[in-house]
């Protein structure tokens, strides 16, 4: 199952890799003896699900004499979670994937990469990895996602007989009795991100408003987010282990999870069985196992890989799919599959038998708007919010039906109020020139506890309006960064996010070379804080902003069109990196 090398990483991966290459070349002389000559050596990583079935697949190619040209392939397949090779990628490749963290200094991208997921292969592009290209990765096998459940608790809710829904799923979450109902890390799981998919289009159900479907989906976040675990096997492991009444009811009651888990925890006879719940409703993207071949891999080697693939979508190689509980890439099992009570019968074909889409039907913009939601809403930081109110935030948006800049800022600093939990704190200034006597910014409502500071702080938003000033952004983001540096609280991310339409353009001034100077005498590794800086508009520089976030450990997000501010925001706070402890 995928739990059984999750903690591991990709550095014991790595460690595995070096040991198989170690032996392969002896080992395959023997098999293969004269027939080839030299060695085209191909690594491949692969989810651990999948990783014995692949193996077993490339041994028997290798015995049989694999070669490419005359030249001998030796196959060396590690197994290894997809979230660490993922951060291994986006390391090389330059790119950001929310949730995530940085790869292990050990960590080394493969030849071939085999995911569970596609949305690995998506984030990892619209992080900024183009280099993946638009079709890389064909799926070579399949695990429906479902909603793991008690066998006990599936029969309250009226399975096997009853047709379940992701609305009902919803509603039991976010009921006034909740069920119990938890998740791995959407943004370090990809059944995890499934799932929450599902329930964000659940909760945006027909005749509900958008203020409706955000209120519905931060409840449903915040209920999982208290059942949350990073590892796989930790989140297994609290679903209920005795017959009794009460461990049940006070243990796991369900979760997003693969067919192949449901399968492969059941195989060890627990004593409460899990129920593979397949709901009706927006359809989960499948668990779909891409062979991708990394980018910078030499002509020899993907002629190697595009051969081996050709040895994975054989008919043979579903009967090992099966052995892992694991179906075909067209959702049919081969022999031996030990299919889930109410499992969809892949009897008549197709595509997508389950009933599930594939990863053509992957939206790249749900993915990124889900797995920032989930960070916004789930985690906790401490953060001085401010707000550009020179004379050009009064310009009309033409794509925001004639609202103004500062209007449409404002708009998206209150929607982002309503995600954050009461373990927030959060202040909020307002800046210009010469805004409060000779100083460009003031204070409107100042560093609190969300709990005690949420209605001063939407007093304080309702206040804000342009002034007739220009563009102090180089005092103020400077008396901003001394703020949040002064009661710099542990544990939580400490940051200044700032939100402006301009170039710094302030006389009287510090410049730019003086602002960077002075963050980088003021930065404390040990007590950080991070400087983000949102661009509105065509008058924003980002090689102006780049070089001051950077001493942060910041960046700058820009956005020609100000409509785009709220998603923009979101992505901006969910890309921060781990509070330090």
């Amino acid at each position: 199952m995928r739990s059984r090398l999750r903690g591991a990483g990709a550095a014991a991966a790595v460690i595995a890799l070096v040991a198989v290459v170690a032996v392969s070349w002896f080992g395959y002389q023997q098999l293969t003896g004269p027939s080839c000559s030299g060695r085209i050596q191909l690594s491949v990583a692969a989810a651990t699900e999948i990783e014995p079935a692949i193996k077993a697949a490339a041994d028997q190619w290798v015995a049989n004499g694999a070669a490419v040209g005359g030249t001998c392939v030796a196959v060396t397949v590690t197994g290894a979670e997809s979230v660490d090779v993922a951060a291994a990628v986006a390391s090389k490749h330059g790119a950001t994937l929310a949730g995530v963290g940085q790869a292990s200094g050990t960590a080394v991208t493969p030849d071939v990469w085999v995911p569970d997921s596609s949305t690995w292969l998506l984030r990892l592009k619209s992080g900024g990895a183009t280099a993946l290209g638009p079709t890389n990765g064909t799926s070579i096998a399949r695990s429906p996602v479902v909603v793991a459940m008690p066998e006990p608790v599936a029969s309250r809710v009226g399975w096997p007989d009853k047709k379940l829904t992701w609305a009902d799923l919803l509603n039991q979450i976010t009921s006034s009795k909740p069920l119990h109902a938890g998740i791995v890390e959407p943004t370090r799981d990809a059944a995890g991100l499934s799932g929450l998919l599902s329930l964000t289009a659940a909760a945006s159900r027909p005749g509900s408003s958008p203020a409706q479907a955000q209120e519905a989906m931060i409840g449903a976040l915040r209920q999982l987010a208290t059942n949350r675990s990073s590892l796989r096997q930790d989140l297994l492991a609290r679903f209920p282990r005795s017959n009794d009444p009460t461990a049940i009811a006070s243990a796991l009651g369900a979760a997003a999870l693969s067919e192949e888990d449901v399968i492969s925890y059941n195989s060890a006879k627990p004593p409460i069985k899990l129920a593979a719940l397949y709901l009706e409703g927006p359809p989960p993207a499948p668990l779909d196992y891409p062979f991708a071949v990394l980018p910078g891999v030499e002509p020899a080697k993907a002629s190697a890989a595009k051969m081996l693939f050709e040895v994975l979508t054989t008919p043979g190689f579903r009967n090992r799919l099966a052995a892992q509980s694991l179906r075909g890439p067209d959702g049919n099992w081969g022999e031996g599959f030990n299919a889930p009570q109410g499992a969809p019968s892949p009897a008549g074909g197709g595509a997508t038998p389950t009933g599930q889409g594939g990863a053509a039907d992957l939206d790249p913009v749900a993915i990124q708007k889900a797995t920032s939601t989930w960070s916004v809403a789930t985690q906790s930081g401490r953060m001085l919010c401010v707000i550009d109110v020179s004379g050009s935030m009064s310009t009309k948006v033409a794509t925001a039906n004639g609202a103004t800049r500062q209007e449409v800022t404002v708009r998206a600093a209150n929607q982002g109020l309503e995600l954050f939990d009461d373990s927030w704190a959060i202040g909020l200034w307002i800046f210009s020139t010469n805004l409060n006597g000779p100083l460009d910014y003031r204070e409107v409502v100042e560093i609190k506890p969300l709990s005690t500071n949420r209605n001063a702080l939407r007093k304080g938003l309702a206040s804000v309006k342009p002034s007739k000033g220009d563009t102090g952004l180089y005092d103020t983001l400077l008396a901003a960064y001394k703020k949040v540096q002064e009661d710099w609280e542990p544990g939580k991310v400490n940051s200044v996010v700032l939100f402006t339409d301009g170039k710094n353009d302030d006389a009287n001034g510090i410049s730019q070379k003086e602002l960077i100077a002075q963050l980088k005498k003021l930065r404390d590794p040990e007590q950080p804080v991070q400087v983000i800086i949102i661009g509105i508009g065509n008058d924003v520089s980002r090689a102006e902003l780049e070089p001051i976030t950077e001493v942060t450990g910041g960046r700058p997000f820009v956005t020609v069109d100000p409509t785009k501010i709220g998603e923009i925001f979101l992505q901006a706070i969910a890309l921060r990196p781990p509070a330090p402890r």
